[in-house]
């Protein structure tokens, strides 16, 4: 296609606003795709609710060190690391011709099994760490579906933005109980025997898998067909294939990889707070509500910007910010002032989270929303958890905590110029302009 004829199509495809669904409609597919993502992001096994205590758990009774922790965090975290496999799987596979309703019965089902055989199980390392791998498998099935639905639904009604805000509250706001409760748990069960602490923990999990099947039986059609984005007539390999040549991802996933690499706020703060602040592990839970509580607000206010101004805008404008948001560590000196801090970083990055996810829901090819988001995610979990590797070492260094945090202000810079490289007719468009990418 030349340049002229491709310029041609981008006006057209700017110009043309798809028919939006009425008011009620639209909110509809928000709220309960919304509360879909919040119920798989109660029930993971890896942070939150469920992996905040394994993570005390394993550090206050098992007695693991900052660098081993991430090294278990490594080994369970493989299915997060290969996330875009499950992706392909949910836009592949339809069980019992039910699609995503079907995915989320069985994996919420397998969920509950995975879960209540753990709670029968004596708690040691590796009973623990096998538990956490098989549990996030499911997760990932589960995390495809609920995904691939609100990523298609959003460019189908041209609401990419206002998706994006509700990817992101719906990480936020669970991730801001999860931390505040799995502290508390996590402080409540220490004062248990290692048993029933797990059985506990893990019956808590289980209960929030059963509620992810009964969605998937029980939830609203709208939802389900709205995203639904007809037959499949492609091989997976030539879906692969497909993705692989798609070029408005790579751009993304190169930002999304350089902005979760941050070895200060991995696997390394609990211990800096613990040992060199002296917080409890309820600060230390607080510390991480806070942190993502404080983006939430900002989500919300992208859901109204997105509509207003051009992605591009809101691109540069939440990078500039994102770059400096890890500068509040510095000057922690107590656990009050890190709480603080968390607030502050918090808010710096909430427009760049909500650009980078807005931006990866429109690179998604069509019918590959489910493994582009997938991918999307892979690329975060793999920058997190090398990042907690080089946390770990430098804050075992001379440089300790202070280092790591310098190392993210650095690797952070590099998301200016990756700015540059997005492509011109995807950030060039608000909310309501364009249909897909």
């Amino acid at each position: 296609m030349t340049g002229a004829l491709e310029a041609e199509v981008e006006s057209i495809a700017l110009s043309i606003a798809p028919a939006p669904l009425p008011g009620r409609d639209r909110w509809s597919l928000m709220i309960f795709g919304g509360l879909l993502l919040t119920l798989v992001q109660f029930s993971v096994p890896y942070e939150g609710l469920v992996g905040l205590p394994i993570t005390f758990f394993l550090k206050n009774k098992l007695h693991l060190d900052a660098s081993a922790l991430a090294q278990f965090n490594l080994i369970a975290g493989i299915p997060l690391m290969v996330g875009v496999l499950f992706g392909f799987l949910r836009d592949t596979w339809s069980p019992g011709g039910r699609g995503d309703r079907g995915h989320l019965m069985v994996f919420g089902s397998v969920g509950v099994a995975i879960y209540a055989v753990m709670a029968l199980l004596p708690p040691s390392y590796f009973v623990l760490l096998g538990g956490v791998l098989l549990g996030t498998c499911g997760v990932q099935m589960l995390w495809s579906a609920a995904r691939g639905l609100v990523s298609a639904a959003g460019q189908q009604q041209a609401i990419t933005g206002q998706m994006a805000t509700v990817v992101n509250i719906a990480s936020s706001i669970p991730s801001l109980a999860a931390y505040l409760l799995g502290g508390v748990l996590s402080a409540y069960l220490e004062g248990q025997n290692a048993v029933v602490a797990a059985r506990i923990l893990f019956l808590i999990g289980a209960g929030l898998m059963g509620a992810i099947a009964l969605f998937g039986l029980f939830g609203p059609a709208r939802l389900f067909t709205t995203a639904d984005t007809g037959p499949r007539t492609e091989t997976m390999a030539a879906d692969a294939l497909r993705l692989l040549r798609h070029a408005p991802i790579y751009p993304v996933l190169l930002i999304q990889l350089i902005w979760q690499f941050a070895p200060a706020t991995g696997a390394v703060l609990p211990y800096h707070m613990g040992n060199d602040l002296h917080a409890s592990d309820a600060q230390v839970g607080a510390w991480y509500a806070i942190f993502f509580g404080s983006f939430a607000p900002v989500y919300l206010l992208y859901g109204w910007l997105c509509q207003r101004f051009r992605l591009k805008t809101l691109l540069w404008v939440g990078t500039v910010m994102a770059v400096l948001q890890m500068s509040p560590l510095l000057m922690i000196k107590t656990p009050h002032t890190a709480l603080i801090a968390a607030a502050v970083m918090g808010a710096m990055g909430g427009i760049a989270q909500s650009a980078y996810t807005d931006l990866a829901i429109r690179s998604c090819p069509k019918g590959l929303q489910g493994a582009m988001m997938m991918l999307f995610m892979t690329m975060y979990w793999v920058t997190v958890r090398f990042g907690d590797i080089l946390g770990a070492w430098l804050y075992g260094g001379p440089g300790g905590f202070r280092a790591a945090v310098l190392v993210s202000l650095g690797i952070y810079a590099l998301l200016l110029p990756c700015m540059l490289l997005v492509p011109r007719h995807l950030s060039a468009a608000r909310d309501g302009e364009r249909a897909t990418a």
